[in-house]
């Protein structure tokens, strides 16, 4: 199952269901099948309400009539999950990233760091570059979405733990990102978190690890890779994240980036006005936004 916000012709953001007849309005949809409608007013609440209320999904997009779908060309999707209670990233989690980025070995326990829910943004929305760091950089990301609340999971029964995934973008400032010594100011920069363009529900996703993973500018490929380079994988975060720190449902994992970012390129690219970035990820959609410059 595919999981979008959306906004239609009245404006106002709405819960659907992505299929090849087009979005399906859950909330609708519920409304008109008799069944309670609240938990299928926002990826929030939907996400907290459980198993039960997914299968409710399920069932109503196979059970819809013809007229219920709206075509995708007539709603404009919006952030995925616009206020996730935490973003928690993973640093140099694929070998040949780690490579490039000048390390001697590969970490030996995940490298965490936080991006603040205010970077968050979602597919068409700008990346915006800001006035004090002009060597903004891309990073095409697998983000793992939580679907149920958990602390000290362990690795064998993560995956239950997970809603879904989506495409993510961990936007950087590199100049703030490393004159810091820590990553969180040149990472959590306002719109340097795009996600989406949807929720693809963990059913849907049978190995998060067999996924291409790819990230363009301007039509041009610069990273091209596959999550089973992941040092660290889903069910291994999980239990190290969780051991310390309480999972919450719309939680969100960024899972690392492998190589191919522009600081370590030679020469180097930074993404600059008028570029469009697209983050793909196979089965999950892509994520497009394009490039403008903060104000002065």
């Amino acid at each position: 199952m595919r999981l979008a916000r959306y906004q239609g012709s009245a404006g106002l953001p709405r819960l659907g269901a992505i299929t090849d007849r087009g979005i399906i309005p859950l909330e609708a949809a519920a409304t008109n099948a008799g069944i309670q409608s609240q938990p299928f007013t926002e990826m929030s609440s939907f996400l907290s309400a459980g198993e039960v209320v997914f299968q409710q999904a399920q069932r109503l997009i196979q059970e819809a009539s013809p007229a219920s779908f709206i075509p995708l060309s007539n709603v404009t999707l919006g952030t995925p999950i616009p206020h996730p209670g935490k973003i928690i990233a993973v640093g140099l989690n694929y070998r040949d990233h780690s490579m490039e980025a000048g390390a001697k070995e590969v970490p030996k326990t995940p490298i965490l760091f936080a991006k603040f829910n205010t970077s968050i943004s979602g597919p068409g929305d700008p990346i915006i570059i800001p006035e004090g760091d002009k060597q903004v950089d891309y990073e095409a990301e697998l983000a793992v979405v939580i679907g149920k609340k958990g602390k000290r999971i362990t690795a064998a029964n993560a995956l239950q733990y997970v809603a879904g995934y989506m495409p993510l973008n961990d936007v950087s400032a590199r100049t703030w990102q490393f004159a810091d010594k820590q990553w969180v100011r040149g990472k959590s920069c306002d719109t340097f978190c795009p996600i989406g363009p949807y929720l693809t529900t963990r059913d849907d996703v049978p190995d998060p690890h067999a996924l291409g993973i790819f990230a363009r500018v301007n039509g041009t490929t610069l990273q091209d890779s596959n999550t089973s380079k992941m040092i660290f994988r889903v069910p291994e975060l999980i239990e190290f994240i969780s051991a310390s720190i309480t999972l919450e449902p719309g939680d969100i994992i960024a899972t690392g980036t492998p190589e191919g970012v522009g600081v370590f390129r030679q020469p180097p690219i930074f993404l600059k006005p008028g570029d469009i970035v697209e983050i793909e990820i196979e089965n999950l959609g892509v994520l497009r936004n394009p490039v403008v410059a903060g104000e002065a």
